[in-house]
């Protein structure tokens, strides 16, 4: 199972991934950390397509992993191709005004999250997960 978790930048997706992930056990990928090992600083719109692409193809490779990454565009969710899609919908705007400018309103996600109550969340989520699993 292939889990991302997206939204603007201070939104929570990495303490969200995280605090999921102690339960899951998956492998864990967090796109600054990807960033840079590939020391890849480019947020043009193709450096962030390549970011998809690269986050897509590492989260492929094991058999459950939980990945979490702006995604700002649809495009860039579609690239990712995850099976569970969790929205950090916790902050109207980032330090990043580009990001910001760029970030399209997903309009099929699995779990809206809208405040940043990580234990509440990660309760629910995974319980669902197992539930589906």
């Amino acid at each position: 199972m292939k889990i991302l978790v997206m939204g603007l930048s201070g939104s929570g997706k990495t303490t969200l991934a995280n605090r999921l992930n102690k339960y899951l056990g998956y492998t864990r990928i967090n796109a600054d950390e990807i960033r840079a090992l590939c020391n890849d600083w480019d947020f043009t719109t193709e450096g962030r397509l390549r970011q998809a692409k690269r986050l897509k193809e590492l989260s492929d490779i094991p058999k459950d992993s939980i990945t979490d990454f702006i995604a700002p565009t649809a495009e860039m969710r579609t690239i990712f191709n995850a099976d569970i899609t969790i929205w950090m919908d916790t902050v109207s705007s980032s330090k990043y005004e580009n990001t910001d400018v760029l970030f399209e309103t997903p309009i099929d996600v699995n779990y809206h999250i809208t405040d940043k109550d990580a234990a509440k969340w990660t309760k629910l989520i995974y319980e669902d997960i197992m539930e589906w699993h």
